[in-house]
C-alpha cells in the first residue's frame, strides 16, 4: 500500500479502494493486525481476534475481486464488532465472567447483515460488564483508555469500538445504544456514531439479554461507528430493514433528506442548556461554533425549546430502561430488591431530590401498570416532538457535559460523581442529554465539532425527526465538511 495512514481513512474510501483494487484485502488485514500489536496494548481496544479465519476470508475476497465478482459495499473490508453482539465461532463476553468462554454458534442479525455485504470481521472490542457504565471496563478484559488521553475513559459502552476508530485498529465498527453507548464514546474520542430510529436494525444475538434472546428490547439500538458521515451511511443502508418474522412482510424505505439535503435554507434549533446538566464551558464554545458555522454557511439556526425538559426525558428513560435490568433476576432476588424501596415521599420536591441508588431502586422494582404509564408518556411526547420537528428539520444538542473525564473504575458506580467546571455532579449526568432522546424512539447522529484547549475532542447530537435518519446524517455530513471531521490522535 502506498498510503502509509491508510488505516486513518474512512471505511467508505477503503471500501472504494478495495473495489478498485487499489488495496488488497488480505494485505489490509494485516495491516490492522499489525496495528493492533504494536498500539493496541495502550489502548486496549479490541480484545479478542479471529485472525485466521478472517486471513482465509479475506483471500477469498481478493480471489472473487480478480473474478470481477462483488459481495457487496463491504466486500473484504476488515471491521471489529463491539463484544455484545454475538459472533459465530468467535468469544462473545459482553464483559461479564461467566460468559468468558462463551462462542456463539451463530451470529447475531446485525453482524450477519455486515457479512452478507461482504465485511470481514477479525476481531472483538471492550465494554463495560454487559453494556452497563459510560466507561469501559471489565474483569475479563480490563479498562479501555482514550487514545486522545489514556489516562481518560473512551466512553461506553461502545468504548472499545470508538477507540479502535480513533487509533487506526479498524476499518468500521457496529455499536450498540441504549442510553448513549454509541453516542458517548464517539463524542469523547472524536469519531463518528449513529443511533438509529429504533426498530430500524435488527437487535437479535444482542447480549444484554442473555443469550438466546428473540425479543427487543425497548429503546435500546444497534448502529453503526466511523471516521465520516459516510462511513456510517454506508454500514446503515446495509444495517437497516426488517429480518426474521418480520421480512415476510414489511419492507424499507426511509425519506429522503429533509431540504433535499442542503445545507442553505435548513431549519436548526439548538438545546445547549438545561438544569438537569448543564455543560461545561469548554463544551459551551466547541457546539456554539458548530452552530454558527451552519449559519455562517446559510443555515437557519436559533435555539428553540423542546416540548420537554431534560430532567422530564431522563425521568422517561429511567421509568422506561432501568426495569429491564432485572427481567433475567430470579423471583428471590428481585423480592430482595423490592423490599428495600422506602416509601415514596409525598412531597414533590424531596421525591426529585431522592439520590441515585433510590431512583434506580424504584425503576428496577416498578410494576407493569407503572411501565405502561411511563409508556404512555412516551408517546404522547413523540407526538409533542413530531409537532416540534414541523417547524424545524434538526436539533443540535450535547451529547455529555463534559469531555472525556479521568478514569473512576475504582469507586463504586453511586459514589461517582462527574466534575463540570469544579462542580461536583452527579454521575449519572453524563448520560442524561443521550439517553433522555432515548424513549423518543428519534435518530441521532454525533459528529466531531471541535477540541477543547486540552485538546480533547467534542461531538455534537444532530436530531432528526422520527424514521428521518437521512436527515440526521446529511445535516452531520455538513458539519464534517465545514469544521474538518475526524482528526487522528497524536501518537497513532
Amino acid at each position: 500500500m502506498s498510503d502509509r495512514d491508510v488505516h486513518f481513512l474512512p471505511a467508505a474510501e477503503l471500501a472504494a479502494r478495495l473495489r478498485s483494487g487499489e488495496v488488497g484485502c488480505e494485505e489490509l488485514l494485516d495491516h490492522f493486525l499489525d496495528r493492533i500489536d504494536k498500539l493496541n496494548g495502550t489502548v486496549n481496544a479490541v480484545v479478542a481476534l479471529d485472525a485466521d479465519r478472517a486471513r482465509k476470508r479475506a483471500r477469498e475476497a481478493d480471489e472473487a475481486t480478480s473474478r470481477g465478482e462483488s459481495w457487496g459495499p463491504l466486500h473484504g473490508l476488515p471491521i471489529t464488532i463491539k463484544d455484545s453482539f454475538e459472533t459465530e465461532g468467535l468469544v462473545t463476553t459482553s464483559g461479564a465472567p461467566e460468559l468468558a468462554d462463551h462462542v456463539p454458534a451463530e451470529d447475531a442479525a446485525a453482524v450477519a447483515r455486515l457479512k452478507g455485504a461482504g465485511a470481514v470481521v477479525f476481531g472483538k472490542t471492550n465494554l463495560p460488564l454487559y453494556a452497563g457504565d459510560h466507561q469501559t471496563y471489565n474483569q475479563v478484559y480490563g479498562r479501555t483508555n482514550n487514545p486522545w488521553d489514556i489516562d481518560r475513559g473512551a466512553g461506553g459502552s461502545s468504548g472499545g469500538a470508538a477507540a479502535a476508530l480513533a487509533a487506526g485498529l479498524t476499518g468500521l465498527e457496529l455499536g450498540s445504544d441504549i442510553g448513549g453507548s454509541i453516542r458517548n464514546p464517539a463524542h469523547y474520542c472524536g469519531v463518528f456514531g449513529h443511533k438509529p430510529t429504533w426498530g430500524l436494525v435488527d437487535m437479535r444475538g444482542h447480549i444484554p439479554g442473555p443469550p438466546g434472546t428473540r425479543s427487543t428490547a425497548d429503546v435500546g439500538v444497534a448502529g453503526p461507528m466511523g471516521r465520516s458521515v459516510a462511513d456510517l451511511a454506508l454500514a446503515l443502508d446495509v444495517l437497516a430493514g426488517p429480518s426474521g418474522l418480520d421480512a415476510a412482510g414489511w419492507r424499507l424505505d426511509l425519506p429522503a433528506p429533509r431540504n433535499g439535503g442542503e445545507l442553505a435554507g435548513l431549519r436548526v434549533a439548538t438545546w445547549f442548556d438545561d438544569p438537569e446538566s448543564p455543560i461545561s464551558a469548554d463544551s459551551r464554545v466547541a457546539l456554539e461554533a458548530a452552530a454558527a458555522a451552519l449559519d455562517e454557511a446559510g443555515a437557519h439556526v436559533a435555539p428553540a425549546t423542546p416540548p420537554a425538559s431534560l430532567g422530564e426525558l431522563v425521568a422517561l428513560w429511567e421509568a422506561l430502561v432501568i426495569p429491564l435490568m432485572t427481567g433475567g433476576l430470579s423471583d428471590d432476588a428481585f423480592d430482595q430488591l423490592a423490599a428495600g424501596v422506602p416509601p415514596r415521599p409525598a412531597d414533590p420536591a424531596e421525591a426529585a431530590a431522592e439520590g441515585t441508588v433510590v431512583r434506580a431502586l424504584r425503576a428496577v422494582t416498578a410494576r407493569h401498570r407503572d411501565w405502561l404509564r411511563a409508556s404512555e408518556r412516551r408517546h404522547k411526547l413523540r407526538h409533542a416532538f413530531a409537532a416540534f420537528f414541523a417547524d424545524h428539520d434538526v436539533l443540535l444538542t450535547p451529547v455529555t457535559p463534559v469531555p472525556a473525564f479521568p478514569h473512576d473504575t475504582e469507586t463504586e458506580m453511586p459514589e461517582r460523581t462527574l466534575a463540570v467546571d469544579g462542580d461536583e455532579r452527579r454521575y449519572m449526568e453524563g448520560i442524561a442529554w443521550a439517553a433522555g432522546l432515548g424513549p423518543l424512539y428519534l435518530p441521532v447522529t454525533v459528529p466531531p465539532v471541535g477540541r477543547t484547549p486540552d485538546g480533547l475532542p467534542v461531538g455534537i447530537q444532530v436530531v432528526a425527526p422520527h424514521l428521518h435518519d437521512r436527515t440526521a446524517l446529511a445535516a452531520a455530513a455538513h458539519i464534517e465538511r465545514l469544521l474538518g471531521g475526524f482528526v487522528p490522535p497524536p501518537g497513532f
